[in-house]
């Protein structure tokens, strides 16, 4: 069950009018340096009453494992869909906030400029931080399937003609990933990344290693809580 609650003041009109407001400030132009050296993953897991955000950094073009760093915090904001980043965004920035490297650019479990109101976690996450970030979700939540390209392996997702992100086919036989714009890098950069961070499982191994390691963070949580009991 979701201990979390909204404040009595809150206005979800407010807050997607927000979204609205900080979207014009999303950068979808490539200002990454011209060699990347690290790539991070970014992911958010739920126990307890806690939240437990997870950063994990990657050498790139490798993709070995070079630093990682969880926080937790109470969790202060319940679900909403639409409003994810409300709730992520503090578990996410304290685990930043402890690295010693410094990655280039970060690709978060969420969406980006592909959003009802053009601010969804990646985006919201790359505009707190200031760095480039790319939204990789699992699933859809806004948009048409349109135009595919290539080889079938890249469907564009629009809303009005607007071109707001991409599926992206990264491993054959195997649902696509919903890529688009977080902050500070074009869509065609973000589906490159996206590809060439690939391992062993559809989903990007920056991501898929923050996962991992938000799991092991959890069930350590858990233990603890039994022991304690």
């Amino acid at each position: 069950m979701d201990d979390a609650y909204i404040k009595p003041n809150f206005s979800i009109e407010k807050a997607h009018e927000t979204q609205l407001r900080l979207s014009r400030r999303i950068v979808r132009e490539d200002m990454l340096p011209r060699k990347i050296r690290f790539v991070a993953g970014v992911d958010v897991a739920y126990v307890k009453d806690l939240s437990v955000g997870t950063v994990a950094v990657l050498d790139y073009p490798s993709l070995k494992l070079a630093e990682s760093k969880t926080a937790l915090c109470k969790t202060r904001f319940p679900y909403i869909p639409t409003l994810l980043s409300f709730r992520e965004t503090s578990p996410a920035v304290l685990s930043i906030k402890k690295l010693h490297l410094q990655p280039d650019i970060f690709l978060i479990d969420g969406h980006g400029f592909a959003h009802p109101y053009r601010c969804g976690f990646a985006s919201y996450l790359g505009l707190v931080i200031g760095k480039p970030a790319i939204g990789v979700a699992k699933g859809w939540l806004f948009g048409e399937i349109e135009d595919m390209r290539g080889e079938g392996d890249v469907a564009l997702l629009k809303h009005e003609e607007e071109v707001i992100g991409a599926l992206v086919t990264t491993k054959r036989g195997c649902r696509p990933v919903y890529v688009s714009v977080g902050h500070m890098v074009s869509l065609e950069t973000a589906i490159r990344i996206v590809r060439q961070c690939i391992c062993h499982s559809r989903i990007p191994e920056p991501i898929s290693k923050a996962h991992q390691i938000a799991t092991a963070e959890k069930r350590k949580i858990n233990i603890a809580s039994a022991v304690t009991k």
